[in-house]
């Protein structure tokens, strides 16, 4: 009887212990893959993430976009010329440099609105060069690596009670779903940043046609500082990566194969809702709303 309990117990512990490695190897190759990748990612100007998104969105800006920022710009100053008249008496109290002045208002917001799709990429131009020298100079490696705790593994296993190993187990299994989950996080965040820039983009010449105007000119101010707040979002992504390839190269210093697995779990989550706050973080410096 004790025989069989025995080689029942063995082949649980086989099986268990099988299930922990083959749920530990390659457990955060998805994870690295994602953190190796976004200093790529958020390094790349819209025309160089993706050349055919970038393409329709420029024409549909200059098809559709232009002609209403057209309007809504010809409406805007009229509207400024005619508060311009009616608060210097009807003209009787208007000089002449006025007329000037709102003429030459007139010229550069026309200026600005058939070169705001320059004025766009050159915004996010300037926070591409931002980000690549800081990855120039960051330049960590943000892998995980537990290949220092794995060392003789299997049989430090085998020792354990089924107890212990049916725990570690379901934490493994639990872990691995989790990392999966990040992942996802990860791409919602880099993939979701760029779609966002495109879909402002695409809107460029409606809010710059209001930039010289005196009552509207607070949506063209407010949208230049979404734009930073976008370009240099990438900046602060690729501090949070910095930070954490920084805390990952302390695991190799754990000698508990739990511990190390959930610091990794720990950082890892950490990294993904800091990501998650630049987007909010970079609005508040430009104080775009």
């Amino acid at each position: 009887m004790d025989f069989l309990l025995e080689a029942l117990t063995n082949w649980l512990k086989e099986m268990l212990v099988g299930g922990i490695m083959s749920n530990l190897s390659g457990m955060f190759d998805s994870v690295n893959q994602q953190v190796a990748d976004i200093s790529v990612q958020v390094g790349q100007t819209p025309q160089g993430w993706n050349g055919s998104i970038f393409s329709m969105i420029e024409n549909l800006s200059n098809s559709i976009m232009v002609p209403i920022a057209g309007v809504i710009l010809a409406i805007v100053m009229t509207v400024d010329l005619i508060q311009m008249i009616a608060d210097k008496n009807n003209l009787h109290d208007v000089d002449t440099w006025m007329i000037f002045k709102w003429m030459f208002k007139s010229a550069a917001a026309i200026l600005i609105v058939t070169n705001t799709w320059n004025i766009v990429m050159g915004v996010f131009d300037m926070a591409q060069s931002v980000v690549a020298q800081a990855a120039g100079i960051i330049n960590s490696d943000a892998s995980i690596d537990i290949s220092s705790v794995m060392t003789d593994l299997e049989p430090r296993l085998m020792e354990m009670d089924l107890g212990p190993l049916f725990g570690l187990w379901f934490q493994s299994l639990f872990i691995g779903i989790t990392m999966w989950a990040l992942y996802i996080c990860i791409f919602i965040v880099i993939y979701g940043r760029m779609i966002e820039i495109y879909l402002v983009t695409s809107v460029a010449p409606v809010p710059m046609a209001a930039m010289m105007g005196k009552e509207w000119g607070g949506m063209g101010q407010n949208y230049l500082r979404s734009l930073l707040a976008l370009g240099f979002q990438a900046f602060l992504i690729i501090v949070c990566v910095a930070i954490y390839a920084v805390l990952v190269q302390n695991i190799a210093l754990e000698d508990d194969i739990i511990m190390a697995i959930w610091s990794c779990v720990g950082y890892t989550v950490l990294l993904c809702f800091t990501l998650f706050k630049t987007g909010s973080l970079a609005k508040s410096v430009f104080q775009a709303h």
